[in-house]
């Protein structure tokens, strides 16, 4: 009977893996040279618009149609629970990275890799799955636990995304700009490399050069470079002072400019919005509901978010193809990514979640306690893949890493669900 059960909950937990692997399928054959649909500008474009487009109208639309006021409050320790996740998962990352030292393009890489999590479109298919179950584990009915799951699912991704948006979009930028300024440098001292590949620049794509300059990272690069040259020149004490007090002004500017644009995100600025409007009642009763005066607003915004998943899913298989071909990660990163995702992390939600309950942080619902420790348990976020696209870092590395840790996923999401179903009995 044991056995039995559990084979039904490795179909249930493997069936949304496989079918977001098959996508991905789709788009590596769509990348290829036979197809050539999803060539390099395409990928970029369509980044573009998941990321300014697709991603805040699914967060806005699932926020708005599905978090109340009161479900804000009940919940008050699930950002709590992400936040760990995020941060013992950066801090286990830093650890892979101080111990194999991996090359400069795949630092931030990895600690993205170990922090970010999915939780978007796992969630949203693998909780009312096991819902759906006859005789579930939760103690709820079918529908019941399924609006219920829904509910969690969203909240925890929109909760993800300002995480993702926020912490991981910085780890990744940053990586992407100290990897831009080591190119830089290695190419000014070496001029054996100049000689041989004269039109280095160029291989950056156009809209990255353009995307930089629209952020001010290059102006930023030259003024520091002037900073240095100049006490080194004049050799004055004065010098050196201004130079010095202008330089930790230029970064504080920066710094501050750069958290302003993280917060005001397109994906971040969407949650923000659907928050909004599904806690005032006055609000959500104009937009959500059969009876909504704008109804089609929130219906068109479903509609728009429905394409992220998918356009997620093709980017990662279009950069697939370039990651199977051409990179090879080291397999030591991509055995201690998958330690961190699937072992350690697990491990630590279980701790989290049981001191939490033994505390009374959390509601008797053992539904919603399944939510915080799967939170642990699910592999990277997707949108890894659209930073390092957005930022020209570890595009083909990242595609690899995916690739291995989902196929992972199968296996671990259905162990350790057994594992937080048993432990909530």
């Amino acid at each position: 009977m044991a056995a039995r059960e559990f084979l039904s909950l490795l179909a249930v937990s493997s069936t949304p893996v496989a079918e977001l692997l098959l996508v991905a399928v789709a788009g590596a054959y769509l990348a290829t040279a036979r197809c050539g649909v999803l060539t390099p500008s395409a990928l970029a474009d369509v980044n573009r618009v998941v990321y300014s487009v697709f991603t805040p109208a699914l967060m806005l639309a699932s926020l708005a149609s599905t978090v109340t006021l009161r479900d804000v409050i009940a919940w008050w320790f699930m950002p709590v629970n992400i936040g760990i996740a995020f941060f013992a998962g950066g801090a286990l990352g830093w650890v892979v990275v101080l111990l194999l030292r991996p090359p400069q393009q795949l630092r931030g890489l990895v600690m993205a890799s170990c922090s970010a999590a999915n939780f978007g479109n796992l969630l949203l298919v693998v909780i009312p799955a096991v819902c759906g179950q006859d005789g579930n584990p939760f103690g709820l009915d079918k529908n019941i636990c399924t609006g219920h799951g829904l509910s969690y699912a969203s909240f925890s991704m929109a909760l993800g995304g300002v995480y993702i948006w926020t912490y991981t979009h910085s780890l990744m930028k940053r990586s992407g700009e100290a990897y831009r300024r080591m190119r830089q440098a290695g190419s000014v001292d070496s001029p054996v490399a100049c000689l041989a590949d004269p039109n280095k620049e160029s291989a950056i794509p156009e809209d990255d050069k353009e995307h930089r300059g629209n952020d001010g990272h290059g102006a930023i690069s030259r003024s520091s470079q002037s900073d240095v040259t100049v006490p080194l020149l004049s050799g004055l004490n004065n010098h050196h002072q201004s130079a010095e007090s202008k330089n930790l002004w230029e970064k504080l500017k920066k710094g501050t400019h750069q958290m302003a644009q993280e917060l005001t995100s397109p994906p971040t600025t969407g949650a923000v919005i659907g928050f909004v409007i599904g806690t005032v009642p006055w609000l959500r009763s104009v937009f959500v509901g059969s009876n909504a005066p704008l109804r089609a607003v929130q219906d068109s915004l479903k509609l728009l978010g429905d394409g992220t998943i998918p356009c997620l899913m093709l980017i990662l298989g279009g950069n697939l193809t370039k990651g199977a071909r051409k990179t090879k990660v080291p397999p030591a990163v991509v055995v201690a990514i998958i330690c961190v995702r699937y072992v350690i992390l697990p491990l630590i939600g279980v701790v989290v979640e049981r001191a939490a309950r033994n505390m009374g942080f959390l509601p008797p619902d053992p539904l919603y306690q399944y939510t915080l420790m799967l939170h642990f348990a699910v592999p990277p976020a997707m949108s890894i893949g659209t930073m390092s696209q957005l930022y020209d870092v570890g595009q083909e590395e990242c595609s690899v890493i995916l690739l291995w840790t989902y196929l992972v996923a199968a296996l671990a999401l259905t162990i350790w669900s057994t594992i937080f179903m048993w432990i909530l009995q």
